[in-house]
């Protein structure tokens, strides 16, 4: 290191402590005067970011929120922040005060850095958010537009069917395969033949070194934006080339299908899709600047962003979990063979038939919640909650994973149970359904909701009426029983394992031949 970069980097250091210090004081004679939630004793300069492990981070919050119950204050750095573990403190705040707890804190290294700026996901809450959100909603919650879904659902679940029965032990390339495609026929009218899709490529390459790039020595520029400022070529200051590097992965993302359709729209071969709808009404109208094509770019992409991830965790998690629970799945099994019996597929119009087919999808969720913590809200204006306080700015974390694991809320919630789901005993209550938690809060819920859980339902419904799914053996012919764990991260994915697919009989291979053939011709 040259003289001049250690003077910059001592300078640098004495500059931060000195600021964190007169922070730290001015926060601690703030905070003696009003009355905050309980949580861990901060200590100066890091807060109670030295009591957070690098992993699995819910877990440490669930702990806290045993010790100073279910809404904690803390400070991450010198951001203030409230966890909230329980689905009440939830719903009270952010569905029925969403108004005040619909923003989102300031993502420097997402947003400013690496370019997730026009997708809604990271938005704060303005006219620019609710644009995006009337646009998702109308093509995502729209009855008839879900319904129009049905054949893209049946035609995705057939071809994933017989891709699975030709090679299973590939699964979780199937999943992503399932996943992505239904996303980018919605979003841009693209039919997904296999992972080596050149859209896929993209948009796997941009979400993967996001990840990537996003460690937490990186995302000190979240909490001290300030960071971004720095030289290049300052020592610790190597984040900022790699979110550059981030920010054109990102770039190609967006712009690569936008202009795909753009200029099918120009040669007249467009099909109806999300982004054509949304370029067509926007020429219509004389709209179509540089501004709202970025706008269209960020809504198509943040449905394959944020809709693919999750649905390959919450499958790859289903089919763990009956590779585990065998007495689930041969349940399942019985009730689609009494109900539909085994001359045909399970459709749509059969959910209300199976009740313990939609407890079981309901129990995946529950068991494994796709994202454990939400990213996080903040408070517009002071509030006043139980008594406490709630500063304006407050960063708010929601604890997805400690809400499904609530013992006041499912009991033994560490065991895979769907009969908890199940209306048998008359006035016995239902504990809640997963989707009112795992899908977000208020106004900052997932719209596409309802889009994912027909997905989800309709391939689940499917491989159980059509597929054996066991334990697979090793050389010497001994079960292989895989751990019930989790990759520790925004999406929470089942660590690799292996199980063994086939068939339930000739009989249902053919089905699945023969509605294969039906969509995809």
């Amino acid at each position: 290191m040259t003289s001049l970069s250690q003077a910059a980097c001592l300078f640098l250091t004495a500059a931060l402590i000195l600021i964190f210090r007169r922070a730290k004081q001015h926060s601690l004679e703030s905070e003696e005067a009003i009355r905050l939630p309980p949580g861990p004793k901060p200590i100066p300069i890091l807060g109670n970011v030295h009591q957070l492990p690098q992993e699995y981070q819910q877990r440490t919050f669930g702990e806290w929120g045993r010790t100073y119950g279910d809404v904690v204050y803390a400070h991450l750095f010198r951001t203030p922040a409230i966890v909230l573990n329980s689905l009440r403190a939830a719903r009270d705040l952010m569905d029925k005060r969403s108004c005040n707890y619909s923003g989102r804190p300031r993502l420097t290294l997402l947003v400013e850095l690496m370019g997730w700026d026009s997708v809604i996901t990271h938005m704060p809450y303005d006219s620019r958010w609710r644009k995006h959100r009337k646009w998702i909603q109308e093509a995502l919650q729209c009855k008839d537009a879900l319904l129009s879904y049905r054949p893209l659902h049946r035609r995705e679940t057939y071809i994933f069917l017989s891709s699975i029965l030709d090679k299973p032990d590939m699964l979780l390339s199937h999943i992503r395969r399932y996943a992505a495609a239904q996303v980018l026929d919605f979003a841009y009218n693209h039919k997904v033949t296999s992972l080596d899709d050149k859209l896929v490529q993209l948009a796997e390459r941009a979400t993967t070194e996001t990840v990537l790039a996003g460690s937490p020595g990186s995302m000190l520029v979240d909490f001290f934006p300030i960071l971004r400022h720095l030289p290049d070529w300052l020592p610790g200051a190597g984040f900022k080339k790699r979110a550059m590097g981030v920010r054109e992965h990102v770039r190609r993302m967006l712009d690569t299908p936008y202009e795909m359709v753009k200029s099918s729209i120009v040669a007249g071969t467009a099909a109806t899709s999300f982004t054509a709808s949304r370029i067509e009404e926007a020429s219509r109208a004389g709209l179509l600047t540089e501004e709202e094509e970025v706008d269209i770019k960020g809504a198509a992409g943040v449905l394959y962003a944020a809709g693919t991830d999750t649905t390959t965790a919450v499958l790859s998690t289903f089919f763990l979990a009956m590779v585990l629970h065998q007495d689930a799945y041969k349940k399942a099994q019985q009730e689609i063979d009494s109900v539909i019996g085994q001359d045909r597929l399970p459709d749509f119009n059969d959910r209300a038939s199976l009740p313990y087919l939609d407890s079981l999808v309901k129990e995946v969720l529950r068991w494994n919640c796709p994202v454990p913590l939400s990213i996080p809200h903040t408070a517009a204006v002071d509030d006043e909650y139980r008594d406490y306080h709630i500063p304006a700015g407050v960063m708010v974390i929601p604890n997805l994973w400690a809400m499904t694991q609530d013992t006041t809320l499912y009991c033994d919630p560490e065991h895979f149970r769907p009969e908890r789901f199940l209306q048998d005993i008359p006035g016995r209550e239902v504990p809640i359904d997963p989707k009112e938690i795992c899908f977000g809060f208020g106004r900052r819920k997932c719209p596409g909701l309802q889009f994912a859980d027909a997905s989800i339902w309709f391939l689940v419904a499917n491989a159980v009426a059509t597929l054996d799914i066991v334990k697979a053996h090793d050389a010497s012919g001994r079960e292989i029983t895989p751990a019930a764990s989790f990759i520790s991260g925004f999406v929470s994915h089942p660590k690799p394992y292996e199980c063994h697919i086939r068939a339930r009989s000739e009989k249902t291979a053919a089905l699945i031949s023969e509605m294969l053939m039906v969509y995809t011709t």
